[in-house]
């Protein structure tokens, strides 16, 4: 194992802060601080034990503590609960007091001897984790996460059972110690006027058992109370070999020497590697040793040291912040979370072979999750994105108060060209935006990530070669509403008549509609073409009596053009008598057709569209 691959279950820094330090936020003389479990959103579980002759035991509290101490208070002794009762001094002004100054809460006892073990919630900056990850050469990753665990609260922790929890469990600043005296409503006496009438409630009975003490005791403290610190697992001795007397003669030749061990960032012993355990969703890693974490200062707890699945490849995955990511991948380490546990939000540091390649930064993984964490960018790929779209293929989506809806079916097709300037073979991941609602035709191997809105494709890149993919898309838009005359409503209603898996009872009344459709159409047309006609003789006969009129002082010789013009006025009015005639019984099937297709329309109906082939 390198020198660099030394492994230690504690790390603990130096000092985090200068200036003067100041006391705890709580304390005890009479009670030992045993066990602190740090959690993710900013408060920490503190745990003292001891044993009590007297009949009252003191904390003293700063002020801004007393009420998360007063909020989260457990109180556990061998043999059952003896606290009779917990006083505090009440201040109306508490901003009067000193900041430094504390309040003293007293636990009144009945009896003068007490093994106690007391639990509270109080103010504690979050543990952060810190992962790195080492490939093997090969190409085997090892995860290793470490936890950081910073000491700011006025007191030394010494030899105490130290535990991280995954996850933030809901925790608030409680003001209990603050008075507060609510407004009241006035009562006077207005004779037998009531100004107003309080509301009553009521609620179902319920039993003590599975109440809200035992839940409080079971479920928020239950496994920290009176729990045993963890001792070191001991690794099993193993029986050296007895050794025989052999002759010279007898001695057989040496063994060659064994090959060196391979690398490994795994520590030799897992005693060293904090125990993992997941109740009730929560992930805790509890400390192997007892820590020693003074005021001030900060530890480094190992959480996780072992072989995990996982490769490193490369993905093309355009980031705002790095502009040349539209050009080139990156290089990406690829992983299961193989623990028990989850791991939270950290970066992560990439090696391989004794060297950094770079760094990332994981985000929260659950046991069992994949992560694909970019640690570099890799400028001997160049991958080029061409992307169309267009509008395919139409169909009836609903048919409700007599007004169509239809769907219409988008395509965009993405076309990557990958180029790989290198002399050995690269595996790309494509990281392709998946459209919301849409289906996907790609690549064999493609993987859908579900909940992210996107797909990898992959695409393997031969030395010094050029590579194609296509990935299509399918997409149905939103509904809309369509007027029954334009083209795509005739295309949708088609469709829908045709297909057999169409409700017959709707197919019945919407064939009847789309057919009084055809006849208002045919109808409407008419209307139009004789009313174009009708205008059109109107104008013809108009400009006759005018050229007429015109010829009214004209010599004789105009007697032939005025008989023309004549024969020519009573032709176009009696062509415009027929046109009229027509004109009227156009309009009347004009309104027939349409009173028709309007209630047809309304008695048909569509709530949803045919499932997709």
């Amino acid at each position: 194992m390198s020198r660099w691959m030394k492994w230690f279950p504690l790390l603990t820094c130096g000092a985090l802060a200068t200036g003067c330090a100041h006391g705890p936020g709580v304390s005890a003389p009479d009670l030992e601080l045993r066990r602190v479990v740090v959690y993710r959103n900013g408060v920490a579980y503190f745990e003292r034990a001891g044993k009590v002759r007297s009949d009252r035991v003191s904390f003293r509290v700063r002020p801004s503590h007393v009420g998360d101490f007063l909020a989260t208070l457990a109180v556990m002794e061998r043999g059952g609960s003896s606290v009779r009762s917990a006083s505090f001094p009440v201040r109306l002004n508490p901003k009067a007091k000193g900041r430094d100054e504390l309040e003293t809460v007293t636990l009144e006892l009945d009896g003068e001897e007490h093994e106690l073990t007391v639990g509270y919630v109080s103010a504690q900056p979050i543990w952060r984790p810190s992962y790195r990850l080492v490939f093997s050469e090969n190409g085997k990753p090892s995860l290793q996460a470490w936890g950081i665990v910073q000491n700011l609260s006025g007191e030394d922790w010494r030899d105490v059972s130290l535990s991280l929890v995954a996850g933030a469990p809901i925790a608030f600043e409680a003001t209990l110690a603050t008075p507060v005296t609510p407004r009241r409503p006035v009562v006077s006496d207005l004779g037998e006027l009531i100004a107003s009438v309080p509301e009553g409630d009521s609620s179902l009975a319920e039993g003590v058992e599975g109440g809200v003490v035992g839940g409080v005791v079971g479920g928020v403290v239950g496994g920290m109370i009176g729990g045993e610190p963890q001792q070191p697992r001991e690794l099993p001795e193993q029986e050296a070999p007895m050794e025989e007397e052999l002759s010279d003669e007898a001695m057989p030749p040496a063994p060659p020497p064994p090959p060196p061990p391979p690398m490994s960032a795994a520590p030799r012993a897992n005693i060293l590697v904090a125990a993992a355990t997941v109740t009730a969703g929560q992930t805790r890693y509890d400390a192997p040793t007892p820590a020693t974490i003074p005021d001030q200062s900060a530890t480094m707890v190992l959480l996780v040291a072992q072989e995990v699945p996982g490769e490193a490849v490369f993905m093309f995955a355009p980031d705002d912040g790095v502009p040349e990511s539209t050009e080139h991948p990156f290089r990406v380490a690829r992983f299961t979370n193989s623990t028990a546990g989850l791991l939270e939000r950290g970066p992560i540091a990439v090696y391989s072979a004794g060297s950094f390649l770079g760094q990332g930064v994981l985000a929260p993984l659950s046991s069992g999750g994949e992560a694909t964490v970019p640690f570099a960018l890799e400028r001997g790929l160049a991958v080029e994105v061409n992307q169309h779209s267009e509008y395919q293929g139409v169909r009836l989506s609903r048919l409700e108060g007599a007004q169509l809806y239809i769907q219409e079916e988008r395509v965009v097709r993405s076309e990557y060209r990958v180029r790989n300037g290198g002399t050995e073979e690269a595996k790309v991941l494509l990281k392709h935006a998946r459209l919301p609602a849409g289906t996907i035709q790609a690549p064999e191997g493609t993987e859908e990530r579900v909940g992210e809105g996107i797909a990898l494709v992959p695409v393997k890149v031969p030395a010094r070669a050029t590579v194609d993919t296509k990935v299509e898309e399918r997409e149905l838009m939103g509904s809309r509403g369509i007027d029954w005359m334009e083209p795509l409503a005739e295309k949708a209603v088609t469709d829908y008549l045709r297909d057999p898996r169409a409700p017959a009872d709707a197919v019945t009344k919407l064939r009847a509609a789309w057919e009084l459709r055809g006849r208002f159409k045919e109808a409407t047309e008419a209307l139009h073409r004789f009313r174009m006609e009708r205008s059109t003789l109107e104008a013809a006969s108009r400009e006759a009596r005018n050229n007429l009129k015109a010829l009214e002082k004209a010599p004789a010789s105009a007697n032939d053009l005025r008989k023309q013009l004549t024969g020519r006025l009573a032709d176009l009015d009696k062509r415009f008598a027929e046109v009229t005639e027509r004109l009227v019984r156009a309009e009347l099937q004009y309104v027939e057709t349409r009173t028709g297709f309007d209630n047809a329309k309304r008695e048909a109906r569509i709530t949803e569209a045919l499932p997709r082939e």
